[in-house]
């Protein structure tokens, strides 16, 4: 039943592993990841889905930020982090991040562009450093199958503007600790679990199955490695920012 839902799921998206099409090629990194990443290896076009996703994310973002919400939502935003590191914000230094503010659709459109092109060159040089040296891949090959990958970052540069409008805030809805708001927020365990990003995760997974497919590697070992290396970042970070926030 299952997999008649997602057949029929990505029959209804229009996806084809072989489809050469914009849509296609997007649809096909929710619906059936595995495939369309073979398809890469055949057909390294990577233009148009990395161009597509990173305008959207700019546009959506952007527009969110032109708003009194959006703006407002990433002063709560700086305000936060502020206070995790130890320091109070005064009257004076909230009237400085209202006007920073102003230039939030500029902050917006910069971190979308290193969550897309920045990114996808960096982890592809770094897949061909780890493991171009016994297999060789095409950069081009290595490089379109990672911003196939960065279709779900650029889903969740969507989704994070979308709810931050929604909610007025930009705290994250879309972490591992929003799904426990029963935690003190400032154990450790909260801490940790705010900095695991459930997209992350996702695209994670899915770096790890193209790098096992482009580098002849086991699947599930790659997979693991990644996302085990994620959250020990997580967990480095969080405490980092207890350290910070009790001036240790």
């Amino acid at each position: 039943m299952t997999s008649s839902a997602s057949a029929g799921a990505a029959a209804a998206a229009g996806f084809s592993p072989d489809n050469p099409t914009l849509a296609g090629r997007i649809a096909g990194m929710v619906f059936r990841p595995v495939a369309t990443l073979e398809a890469t290896q055949r057909d390294a076009h990577w233009r148009g889905v990395l161009v597509a996703t990173t305008a959207v994310a700019v546009v959506v973002g952007v527009l969110v930020m032109q708003t009194a919400v959006g703006q407002q939502a990433l002063v709560d935003q700086w305000e936060r982090t502020t206070a995790a590191l130890g320091h109070e914000v005064d009257d004076a230094g909230y009237a400085q991040l209202e006007e920073l503010s102003r230039y939030g659709a500029l902050y917006s459109a910069a971190g979308t562009l290193v969550a897309g092109p920045i990114l996808a060159l960096g982890v592809t040089a770094l897949l061909q450093a780890g493991f171009g040296r016994k297999r060789a891949v095409p950069f081009v090959v290595a490089f379109a199958a990672v911003v196939h990958a960065g279709v779900v970052l650029a889903l969740r540069q969507v989704v994070v503007a979308l709810l931050a409008y929604a909610r007025e805030t930009t705290a994250s809805a879309v972490s591992l600790g929003a799904w426990y708001p029963g935690l003190d927020a400032a154990s450790p365990l909260a801490r940790a679990l705010g900095f695991v990003d459930l997209f992350v995760v996702w695209w994670i997974v899915l770096l790890g199955v193209a790098a096992a497919l482009l580098y002849g590697k086991r699947r599930r070992n790659l997979v693991f490695g990644l996302l085990g290396m994620y959250l020990v970042l997580a967990l480095v970070t969080a405490a980092a920012f207890a350290a910070a926030g009790s001036g240790v």
